[in-house]
This record gives structure tokens, sequence and C-alpha cells, in this order.
């Protein structure tokens, strides 16, 4: 069985990050923070390089791989953030990658993914049959596994993003995260509830594509008559909460929540009418569960959101902008 990372394991993987990744601002939102009664910080993860926090963790796992693994190469998967992270991870490390994407991945993540220079298999029809597809072709490659979201290192790499939000942010009461796979959430829970304690995490995630359990006592797999189905948070349709992720999640994350189509997209539209943030439906999913109300308890001090990526299409946000109103 896989160890759990710590603190100790997201301190490392900022060093190895060093400056090959960006320190993300943290922008209030005031307007945001009227409409919850609390103060509002924005951690804005969008501009990061290859516009999402992906690269953190994939930096991370590639610079664990040896001579010998690195000859023979990397498979992943991926519906389009940690694909172009990988692939831009694996080129700065000289390491051949070759990624499963669902065929109706965003054509502007496959063209990103390709541009870094990797080769990517569109034959897939949903993240299930990627992650199997992965599996197959490493067994019968001998390349090596950089799993999108359920990795120590991949987890100990997301975790720098709470590690910068505790250093950002004095005392934040709250954090709350966009989950599918669950890295992001992991690697923050890690970092955040080792660092500030009595910090409440909260997982979001859209109604059509929750691997977790609504729940306001902790976090839980989503049983299998959960609905799923198409939502606009392409970034957020993994198959399934990763194991390594959930035994993390169920210690540390406080509440998980739902958001619908329309919430999210509302999130959508909120963040770039009033804070200029053209992120993805994905990214979005946090705000949108505070305009909403999803979140049970609003503790008294600063809630933090992660706007985790930005890499939307042109077409997708004017359809989205379009229907306000």
């Amino acid at each position: 069985m896989l160890a759990v990372p710590d603190l100790d394991d997201c301190r490392a993987a900022a060093r190895t990050l060093g400056d090959r990744i960006h320190r993300t601002p943290v922008f209030s939102s005031r307007t945001l923070g009227e409409r919850i009664g609390r103060e509002v910080s924005l951690k804005t993860e969008l501009f990061q390089r290859t516009g999402s926090f992906k690269l953190r963790g994939a930096i991370n796992r590639a610079a664990a791989i040896g001579p010998a693994e690195r000859s023979a190469g990397v498979v992943t998967a991926s519906a389009g953030n940690h694909a172009q992270a990988a692939a831009l991870a694996c080129a700065e490390a000289g390491i051949d990658v070759v990624v499963f994407m669902p065929s109706g991945a965003s054509a502007t993540k496959v063209a990103a993914t390709r541009g870094y220079g990797a080769t990517v298999d569109l034959e897939s029809r949903d993240g299930t049959e990627c992650l199997a597809r992965m599996a197959s072709f490493a067994r019968e490659t001998g390349r090596t596994v950089l799993h999108p979201f359920d990795d120590p290192l991949v987890i100990a790499g997301a975790g720098t993003v709470g590690l910068e939000i505790a250093d950002q942010v004095p005392a934040p009461a709250l954090v709350i995260v966009p989950a599918s796979g669950g890295g992001l959430l992991a690697g923050v829970a890690i970092a955040v509830k080792s660092l500030v304690p009595g910090c409440r995490i909260v997982a979001a995630q859209p109604e059509r594509s929750a691997t977790l359990r609504a729940s306001t006592r902790g976090a839980a797999a989503a049983g299998p008559d959960q609905p799923r189905g198409a939502t606009i948070a392409d970034a957020l349709t993994a198959p399934a909460i990763g194991e390594l992720n959930l035994r993390v999640c169920e210690a540390l994350v406080d509440e998980v929540v739902h958001v619908s189509e329309e919430e999210i997209a509302e999130g959508v539209r909120f963040l770039y009418a009033r804070t200029k943030l053209a992120c993805e439906a994905g990214a979005a999913v946090g705000v949108a569960a505070l305009l909403a109300g999803r979140v049970s308890e609003l503790p008294d001090g600063t809630v933090v959101a992660v706007v985790s990526g930005g890499n939307i299409t042109p077409q997708a946000a004017a359809s989205i902008l379009a229907a306000d109103g």
C-alpha cells in the first residue's frame, strides 16, 4: 500500500519545484465577501504554467523518474489539464510521454498537449477507459505511469498550493477546493491542516460528476447510484476518487458539497464579471458553492477559494457568458 504523503513531503515537493512553477497570487473579492458575509480570498492557480495547478504534481513525479525508467518513457491519462502538465514536465526532463485522452476531450487541450511534444491517443470513450488503457500500455511497454491524481508525489506537488495558501493568507478559516480524482484536494488538505489545524477543508464538485458523497461530516466515496452525466466542468470528470486520495480525504476533509450546472455557470460568470478572472468551469465550482449557499458552516475568518485552472475555450466561455440573465 502506498504511503500517504505528509507536510514534509509537500515541503520537499516545493524544493523540487523551485522556480519551475509560479507562486500564484491571492486576490481578495469584496463582492463575494459581501455576498457570504466573510472575507474571501481567491487562490488563482489559473495563472500557473500550462494554465492549472496540475504542473506542480507532474514536475514532482517526473523528477523522481530514474535514468533507466526515463529511457523507457512515461504514460499517463487525462481529460486535458494533467495531459498538458505531464507533457511539459516530461519535455523539460527529456522524457518521451504518451497520453491517453478521451475522444471528446477539448480540442484546445489536445492541441496544447501535442504542442508540448506528447503523443496523444484519442481512442478511449471516457476517463475510465483512458485509465485502463494507460495501465495496460504501461505493462506492455515498460513505461512509467505518471498517474493524474492517485500518486504520493503528485499529491505532494499539489500540496504546494496549500503551503502557499497558509503563507499568503493569515490564519485561513476555510479553504474550498474543486475536486474530482482528489489530488489537489488531498494535497491542500494535508498542507493546510498541518499548518492551520483549525481550518475547515471543503470539497466542491459538480452534481453530474461527483466522486465523493455530499456530506457535512467529512468525505466518503460516492455510491454507485450517484448520478453522472455530461458537465460543463470538463476538468472534473475523473471516474472515481483515487484510493490514496480517499484515505486522505476521509481523515482531513470536513465537508463535501455538490453544485448544479447552472450554479457552476453562475460561478464562471461571477468570476469573469466581478474579478476579471477567465477561469474554466471546473475551477469555478468552489465559488459557485459559496454563491449558492451550499457550504453548511462558514466560520469567522477568511474563506479561501482555489480557482484551479483557466483552460477554457473561447467558444465555451462565450456560451456560458451569453447565457447570463
